[in-house]
Protein backbone atom coordinates (compact mmCIF):
# COMPACT_ATOMS: atom_id res chain seq x y z
CA UNK A 1 0.00 0.00 0.00
CA UNK A 2 1.34 3.39 -0.98
CA UNK A 3 0.72 6.21 1.45
CA UNK A 4 1.41 9.70 0.27
CA UNK A 5 1.40 12.44 2.83
CA UNK A 6 0.96 15.84 1.32
CA UNK A 7 0.63 19.14 3.05
CA UNK A 8 -2.64 20.85 2.32
CA UNK A 9 -2.32 24.45 1.41
CA UNK A 10 -4.27 26.85 3.63
CA UNK A 11 -7.53 28.00 2.11
CA UNK A 12 -8.46 31.62 1.60
CA UNK A 13 -6.47 34.81 1.59
CA UNK A 14 -3.24 35.13 3.55
CA UNK A 15 -3.73 36.95 6.81
CA UNK A 16 -2.95 40.65 6.75
CA UNK A 17 -3.37 43.48 9.17
CA UNK A 18 -6.67 44.58 7.68
CA UNK A 19 -10.35 44.93 8.36
CA UNK A 20 -13.35 44.26 6.12
CA UNK A 21 -15.47 47.20 5.05
CA UNK A 22 -18.88 46.57 3.50
CA UNK A 23 -20.11 49.34 1.22
CA UNK A 24 -23.25 49.83 -0.84
CA UNK A 25 -23.00 51.68 -4.13
CA UNK A 26 -25.78 53.29 -6.12
CA UNK A 27 -26.12 51.55 -9.47
CA UNK A 28 -24.73 54.57 -11.34
CA UNK A 29 -21.62 54.63 -9.13
CA UNK A 30 -21.19 50.88 -9.51
CA UNK A 31 -21.43 51.22 -13.30
CA UNK A 32 -18.78 53.96 -13.22
CA UNK A 33 -16.54 51.72 -11.09
CA UNK A 34 -17.01 48.82 -13.50
CA UNK A 35 -16.30 51.07 -16.49
CA UNK A 36 -13.10 52.32 -14.82
CA UNK A 37 -11.81 48.86 -13.98
CA UNK A 38 -12.49 47.55 -17.51
CA UNK A 39 -9.95 50.00 -18.95
CA UNK A 40 -7.27 49.03 -16.43
CA UNK A 41 -4.63 46.74 -18.03
CA UNK A 42 -5.24 43.90 -15.55
CA UNK A 43 -9.00 44.44 -14.97
CA UNK A 44 -8.97 44.39 -11.18
CA UNK A 45 -11.79 42.91 -9.16
CA UNK A 46 -14.30 45.35 -7.69
CA UNK A 47 -12.67 45.26 -4.23
CA UNK A 48 -9.21 45.82 -5.73
CA UNK A 49 -10.53 48.67 -7.86
CA UNK A 50 -11.97 50.35 -4.77
CA UNK A 51 -8.65 49.88 -2.91
CA UNK A 52 -6.73 51.45 -5.81
CA UNK A 53 -9.07 54.40 -6.12
CA UNK A 54 -9.00 55.08 -2.37
CA UNK A 55 -5.20 54.83 -2.35
CA UNK A 56 -5.03 57.21 -5.31
CA UNK A 57 -7.40 59.70 -3.64
CA UNK A 58 -5.39 59.68 -0.41
CA UNK A 59 -1.84 59.58 -1.79
CA UNK A 60 -1.27 63.34 -1.60
CA UNK A 61 -2.83 63.81 1.83
CA UNK A 62 -0.27 64.55 4.57
CA UNK A 63 0.02 61.97 7.32
CA UNK A 64 -1.47 59.12 5.28
CA UNK A 65 0.69 55.97 5.39
CA UNK A 66 -0.26 54.74 1.90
Amino acid sequence: MLIISAKKSPKGRPSKDSEAVNVRFERTALKALDDWRRVEPDMPTRPEAVRRLVKHALKDKPGQPL
